[in-house]
């Protein structure tokens, strides 16, 4: 009989980097509610999208270095639930909700309540050994089962990129209204069922490769520059492409029962 192997003493520290990546995503996200608090909300948003940079970064590092953890699975889930769960919804409150108070605290309590369910149910499935989509027909396609959570936050703070576009906005309670709602159904997207694309499979052919940096340049310079305009048209993008997902995960479903 075989005895485990006991682990090693020493650790290489490239080794920690992703859990490092995380720490710094929850530093931003934390420190994203501090300025919120202070009034300084250009300052806050930026520091969520840093901490969606970091996000995306920390598991593809894990997975290049060869050291995925269950404890960096941990942090990694805590990390989304506070930085897209919990400080773009009191940003949000913040900023524009105090008017309307309790309803609108209701409504940004849906939101974080829609996040830690997804969150859950993606904690599940990866102990359980399937893909985020939770459907094997659509992990061909490479679709996401609902909106993600970066994505979901992103998304939720459309109203507060508006603002720093026009510098107004409606006081009135039907804008608080209008926000709430908002944000509620962005919550409700996240938990649904609706596919949406994932382009964690996403090819490029050769000969367009360089189109395609030069475009991401192009991208990087526009969000730089024109930060709020860049955020909100992608984000409309981002909505008027869910249709077309639905359509292709469909096609797609067909295809793979023929």
């Amino acid at each position: 009989m075989k005895t485990p192997r006991a682990p090693k003493s020493e650790m290489h520290i490239l080794q920690l980097l992703p859990n490092l990546l995380t720490l710094a995503a929850i530093c931003a996200g934390l420190t994203a509610i501090r300025f919120g608090i202070e009034g300084n909300f250009e300052r806050a948003v930026r520091l969520i999208l840093l901490a969606g940079v970091l996000d995306g970064l920390d598991g593809r590092l894990a997975r290049l270095l060869k050291s995925e953890s269950l404890i960096g699975a941990e942090l990694d889930s805590l990390a989304d639930f506070v930085n897209f769960g919990v400080a773009p919804m009191l940003l949000i409150y913040f900023w524009g909700l105090q008017g309307l108070r309790n309803e609108a605290w209701i409504a940004m309590l849906l939101f974080s309540v829609c996040c830690v369910i997804r969150l859950a149910r993606f904690n599940v499935g990866a102990r359980a050994g399937a893909d985020v989509t939770e459907n094997l027909k659509q992990k061909k396609a490479d679709f996401f089962t609902g909106i993600p959570s970066p994505a979901g936050a992103i998304l939720a703070m459309l109203p507060m990129y508006l603002y720093f576009m026009w510098g107004y906005r409606p006081m009135s309670i039907y804008a608080d209204i209008a926000v709430s709602a908002w944000v509620v159904f962005i919550g409700l997207m996240m938990i649904s069922r609706v596919p949406t694309f994932a382009f964690k499979r996403l090819t490029i052919a050769r000969k367009l490769v360089r189109y395609f940096m030069i475009g991401f340049v192009f991208f990087i310079a526009a969000l730089l520059t024109y930060t709020w305009v860049t955020l909100a048209v992608c984000s409309l993008i981002y909505l008027v492409s869910i249709p077309f997902s639905i359509r292709a995960a469909r096609r797609a479903s067909q295809s793979a029962g023929a």
